[in-house]
């Protein structure tokens, strides 16, 4: 899928990323969140758990706050990403995650 959106500062011009349904990925991220329904990144995909495609790409904020995850994969590195993540989340919880402060952030990009 070829997208492009406007996150904090930066662009996805031309970046592809894919969507899986019905991750386990997701559905562990959602019975650790204590959420019914999950979008999570990894690389350039993003997985979900109980939504659909449809109802995830209607959702443009959401969309927006999982495009910047994208973008941060693609910034830093698969593997740096994830440990910096971890790190951010183990130091400072999910809420005050710097990394999900700027997904937030780009909810509300134009």
């Amino acid at each position: 899928m070829q997208q492009k959106y406007w996150l904090p500062g930066k662009t996805l011009d031309n970046t592809s990323f894919h969507i899986k349904e019905n991750s386990w990925f997701a559905r562990i991220a959602a019975f650790k969140l204590g959420s019914d329904k999950v979008a999570m990144v990894l690389g350039n995909t993003i997985h979900l758990h109980q939504t659909s495609k449809e109802e995830f790409l209607q959702n443009k904020r959401w969309l927006k706050h999982e495009l910047c995850h994208i973008r941060q994969f693609k910034e830093h590195g698969f593997i740096r990403f994830i440990v910096k993540y971890l790190t951010e989340s183990v130091l400072h919880g999910y809420h005050n995650n710097k990394y999900e402060k700027e997904a937030r952030a780009a909810e509300e990009e134009p």
